[in-house]
């Protein structure tokens, strides 16, 4: 903590080795860093409210699936018997290896079928403590029949839905509506159903979830409010429930507005943990039942810092400028033109406005006349040129009015550049796409200029919804970003950050750009940064074979197609070497531009 090290120099050491962008780097020590933060914060909240139950953590593993990070986090949560939340047998099998504490939990949840509770319940006989949590009466029917068969008892939980939900994005995870959970109803079904059977014992969790990134604190006390109330109930129906599981929403501050907002939080992890610590201890007590140990499914906010994707800028493509044409000798017998030709050279602070809507009205009836017929393309191509000459001109002279108006606003966004970025939106940044979450984009150098020019992000895949368009604001969501101008003897880099949580299980192959280049990051005893690990990104052949396809028999096809076209003399034997040899480089190469 409190070390930092130069992304640029670390990018730069990747391109001597002949690597090319993009790259997904992580930082494990972050990974350390909010392990210690979310666990020092529930043991300072306490020992402050003299809490006499305990607290212990679960990585839910659907956040972050890669082996790296569980692994990561597996080990440096060894000190905080630190656990694992599954929701399907892979996951669940993965876990059973990991060398989990003792007492760490795995919590299973999701729908399972035999297979799968016969795993969880089996898991306690390599010494795993696992619990198994239920969504209706009927599952819980079918694990206790299934322990019986097996001739062990599980630790079973129980999912209730909560009346209360989260805020933001996700708050209709939670409610009433969720797809999981017991209603009330089903909850006391459930309830008489363990006490007939005289199997009350084996209930050991209660579990709530409220949604992910939870942005207002208030809906979080309110929630683990109405959860201890329900978990004390329980308690004094003659069930000693041990755990109270009040789920994941811990969230992460995207925008740096501290706020409510839907990619902000208004609270810190200390302030979190006092709420929820506090709330229970409060409501236990009121209601006369001991406390129980907190389980906490902090997702997002355990590994989102962790990583970040590093590009760089391949081409940028800006709205009419083009060194074409000059304004000292461009000429033109067409009106609107030459009529734009003035405009150009005679604007200034105090006429831009008026020549701005000239300009306007000049290019409608440009086009208007390329319509009919009466005007060449290349008296339209000047037209063009002049206009957005023009509109460029009075975007800045605007800005030193006093009151700029909105359509000058606006004006920027039209006059912004597009900057072609060698990544995959839908393989790097999925949760943008699907839901237009934001995450902070910035340059890793030149961070002492002053960025003189606005730009959205686009992809290289073929989909026009393959761009970066909305950006993270203190006060709103911005259309553009500010950048500076490349320039021809050096690359542009940006970082897209806190991207650790869901996306890099979440992207898919669009266009067959498949999995980036993964490198592990750490600050050395001598504050540089050490590469421990580089694991390379899918090549062609692999994520053509991921679709099914057979590179060798693609590679057999081509080499027969060539062999009959030199039969015919249509090309020659190097001709035939070349397209081979160059089927082979492209095979074995990254599936992203070089």
């Amino acid at each position: 903590r409190g070390l930092s090290i130069d992304v640029k120099e670390v990018v730069d050491g990747l391109i001597r080795q002949r690597l090319s962008t993009p790259f997904l780097l992580r930082f494990p020590q972050i990974l350390d860093d909010r392990l210690e933060a979310i666990h020092k914060a529930f043991r300072n909240s306490i020992e402050e409210f003299d809490y006499r139950g305990d607290h212990l953590g679960v990585f839910p593993v659907k956040v972050n699936q890669k082996a790296e990070v569980v692994r990561r986090l597996v080990d440096s949560g060894l000190a905080y018997s630190y656990g694992l939340e599954v929701g399907s047998k892979a996951e669940l099998v993965n876990a059973m290896a990991m060398p989990l504490a003792d007492d760490a939990l795995i919590v299973c949840n999701g729908l399972k079928d035999d297979l799968f509770l016969r795993m969880a319940i089996l898991a306690k006989k390599v010494g795993r403590n696992t619990i198994v949590v239920v969504e209706d009466p009927e599952d819980m029917q079918s694990s206790l029949k299934l322990g019986e068969k097996l001739g062990g008892e599980p630790n079973m939980g129980i999912r209730v839905k909560l009346y209360s939900r989260g805020s933001g994005k996700w708050e209709e995870s939670g409610g009433e509506f969720a797809k999981f959970g017991m209603s009330t109803i089903a909850l006391v079904r459930t309830l008489e159903q363990l006490r007939e059977a005289g199997r009350s014992h084996l209930l050991r969790m209660l579990h709530f979830h409220i949604g992910s990134q939870i942005t207002n604190i208030k809906s979080a006390k309110q929630a683990v409010k109405e959860a201890a109330r329900v978990y004390s109930k329980v308690r004094k129906m003659g069930f000693e429930v041990e755990y109270l599981n009040v789920g994941g929403g811990l969230g992460v501050d995207y925008d740096g507005s501290k706020t409510a907002s839907a990619f902000s939080v208004n609270y810190s992890v200390q302030e979190f943990a006092n709420d929820v610590v506090y709330v229970i201890k409060d409501v236990c007590e009121s209601e006369s039942v001991a406390p129980p140990t907190i389980v906490t499914e902090s997702g997002r906010a355990m590994v989102s810092y962790h990583s970040m994707l590093i590009s760089d800028v391949k081409k940028v493509i800006a709205p009419g400028r083009s060194g074409l044409y000059s304004l000292d000798t461009i000429t033109s017998d067409s009106e609107p033109v030459s009529e734009m030709i003035d405009l150009a050279r005679d604007i200034n602070a105090k006429n831009c406005r008026e020549y701005y809507h000239d300009a306007i009205q000049h290019r409608e009836d440009l086009n208007s006349l390329f319509e009919l017929g009466y005007l060449d393309l290349i008296e339209k191509a000047k037209g063009e040129w002049l206009f957005w000459k023009i509109c460029r001109e009075a975007a800045r002279l605007s800005k030193s009015m006093k009151q700029r108006p909105e359509e000058f606003n606006e004006l920027d966004g039209l006059l912004s550049s597009k900057y072609i970025c060698n990544f995959s939106m839908f393989q790097s940044l999925p949760d943008f796409w699907a839901f237009d979450q934001l995450f902070p984009i910035m340059p890793i150098h030149r961070l002492n200029e002053l960025p003189t020019e606005y730009g959205v992000l686009c992809d290289i895949t073929c989909d026009s919804d393959g761009a970066v368009d909305k950006f993270v604001d203190l006060k709103d969501v911005k259309e553009v970003l500010e950048l500076h101008r490349t320039r021809s003897d050096e690359p542009y880099y940006l970082a897209f950050l806190l991207l650790g949580a869901y996306q890099e299980t979440l992207g898919d192959l669009h266009n067959l750009f498949g999995v980036v280049t993964e490198v592990n990051v750490a600050v050395g005893f001598n504050g540089r940064p050490v590469v421990n690990k580089l694991i390379r990104g899918d090549s062609v052949r692999e994520v053509i074979e991921y679709t099914g396809h057979d590179t060798g028999e693609l590679r057999d096809v081509l080499a027969k197609r060539l062999s009959e076209y030199k039969d015919l003399g249509l090309i020659s034997d190097d001709d035939e070497h070349e397209v081979l040899a160059t089927v082979s480089r492209v095979l074995d190469d990254y599936t992203y531009l070089n």
